[in-house]
């Protein structure tokens, strides 16, 4: 089993920045791959961001590319999820999840393993 807890949600104005932290326990937890997904009112949980096991690998989606970064530290056991330039349409609740490490890692349901969820909102 693991289990992931996220947190830094909170509250923002559109051009600032946020880092969510997300914590893994669990054993083995060091050779899953991680993604940040949102889902925002009224629509479907999106892909945001995917690291794989070791780091090496790092994808975005197209609306986040270049505005957020996805990182993990080893030794803590921990993946963040730095957020910049942040835009109203950036308000969602973001979960972090680990899984296998798919070639469709952009699938929710490449993911075996989901946080609680932390709340974004970007105000304007």
């Amino acid at each position: 089993q693991v289990q992931l807890v996220e947190s830094g949600g909170g509250l923002v104005q559109a051009g600032g920045s946020l880092r969510l932290s997300c914590a893994l326990s669990g054993r083995t937890v060091g050779t899953y791959s991680l993604a940040w997904f949102r889902q925002a009112p009224g629509k479907e949980r999106e892909f945001a961001a995917f690291i794989s096991w070791n780091g090496g690998r790092t994808y975005y989606s197209d609306s986040v590319k270049g505005r957020f970064t996805i990182t993990r530290d080893g030794a803590k056991n921990t993946v963040y999820l730095e957020m910049d330039s942040l835009k109203l349409e950036d308000t969602a609740v973001y979960y972090c999840a680990a899984g296998p490490g798919r070639s469709d890692y952009y699938n929710s349901a490449a993911y075996g393993y989901w946080g609680q969820g932390t709340q974004v909102t970007v105000s304007s």
